[in-house]
């Protein structure tokens, strides 16, 4: 579990990239919405890698494919440092280091979770998943100052090669447990009939599979759209410098929320730690959409509270999803069938922070995307009425 943790902390270099496009020179003459590219392009391709990536691991085991995927983020992030295009940077953080991060990421969980009972599937998912969330706390400050000292593209060489070196060193020490070792549990009988054993094609004739698939979307899109821009937000629309702070505070509600939604489900249930998560958002990113300029929520302490609430709710999802996964469609192929729900966050992720960057450039705003945001949370709220209120 400690390898997990530590190979995500290397991997969540994706949440820093509000500080490290911040750090794009003027004279490469990119706009807010090519800054948004890299990151969304990321997004998306981490998703769609996520399923391959799960059958690897499924079938070669977790220490292969998360080294693998340290050396795709490295290579992505070293080849976008070459260049000053945003073409570069989209085909190397995004395609490449989206890759590369898919392939780690999706070799922490399911040896994790295999490794205990039912009964703590929402701990252990929040622990191990965490490592990602508080990330930014020392990768935006470092990232920052590394960019104030040499620049966006040796920063990128810089954290290229420490990520290749953390994530090759403690992927050797990933194991999934030997066969026939998972006690599922009591619980919910999967659509295939036979608890822990649903294979990807059983999944997908099961309604709540897309369900979940479209609520996911809805509430990793709001939290990652906020990710995204939130230097932007807190200086242009709220009128502070804090941009790292911000980020390395939301990073610490982000890694915390993961952990905490993990406990609190296993406890009340997936769906009533869904809706609640789900609606606070809303209300919070009503309340961000409110934080300009002398305002009370615009002084440095309200703002970081509200972002490290914004980051706890957002990691709640990376913690309640691949729990009601494994609830739902068991352990045999969790790889494979997490993979393809987790599609559904880099699809909200894509759109909603594309959403963000247009409608800046557009109005010099985020107020459309905060609406949007809002209005989908609750509507992910809604359909988790429908699901059972225990695993």
């Amino acid at each position: 579990m400690f390898s997990g943790v530590s190979i995500n902390l290397a991997l969540g270099i994706l949440y820093s990239w509000s500080i490290i496009s911040s750090g794009v020179p003027a004279a490469w003459g990119w706009s807010e919405t090519e800054k948004s590219l890299p990151y969304s392009v990321s997004c998306l391709v981490f998703c769609l890698m996520m399923v391959p990536a799960g059958r690897l691991q499924d079938r070669a085991g977790p220490s292969i494919t998360a080294a693998m995927g340290g050396i795709l983020v490295g290579a992505g992030m070293i080849l976008s440092s070459l260049f000053d295009s945003p073409v570069a940077y989209v085909l190397g953080f995004g395609f490449l280091t989206g890759s590369g991060i898919a392939f780690g990421y999706g070799s922490t969980v399911p040896p994790a979770v295999k490794w205990f009972p039912r009964s703590k599937t929402g701990m252990i998912s929040g622990v191990v998943v965490s490592g990602s969330g508080l990330a930014s706390v020392y990768a935006a400050p470092l990232s920052e100052f590394l960019i104030s000292r040499t620049g966006i593209s040796w920063t990128m060489r810089i954290l290229g090669i420490g990520i290749v070196a953390v994530v090759t060193v403690f992927s050797a020490f990933l194991k999934s447990p030997p066969r026939g070792f998972d006690d599922p549990g009591p619980g919910e009988l999967p659509a295939c009939g036979k608890p822990g054993e649903c294979s990807a094609f059983d999944m997908l004739r099961d309604w709540r599979f897309y369900l979940l698939w479209a609520m996911y979307a809805c509430g990793a899109g709001a939290g990652l759209m906020v990710i995204s821009k939130l230097k932007l937000i807190a200086g242009a629309q709220a009128g502070l410098s804090l941009g790292f702070i911000l980020v390395a505070v939301l990073a610490i509600g982000n890694g915390g929320g993961r952990i905490l939604a993990g406990l609190v489900s296993d406890r009340i249930g997936r769906r009533a730690a869904f809706i609640a998560c789900f609606l606070f958002q809303a209300v919070l990113i009503l309340l961000l959409s409110t934080a300009r300029s002398g305002t009370y929520l615009a002084a440095a302490v309200p703002l970081s509270i509200l972002c490290m609430l914004i980051g706890a709710n957002y990691g709640a999802n990376l913690s309640l999803f691949p729990s009601i996964s494994k609830d739902y469609f068991g352990l045999k192929n969790f790889g494979v069938n997490y993979g393809l729900l987790f599609t559904s966050w880099g699809l909200g992720g894509f759109m909603l922070s594309l959403v963000a960057g247009k409608a800046y450039d557009m109005s010099g705003s985020f107020d459309v995307a905060y609406y949007m945001s809002c209005v989908l949370l609750v509507l992910a709220a809604a359909g988790a009425f429908l699901l059972r209120s225990r695993g």
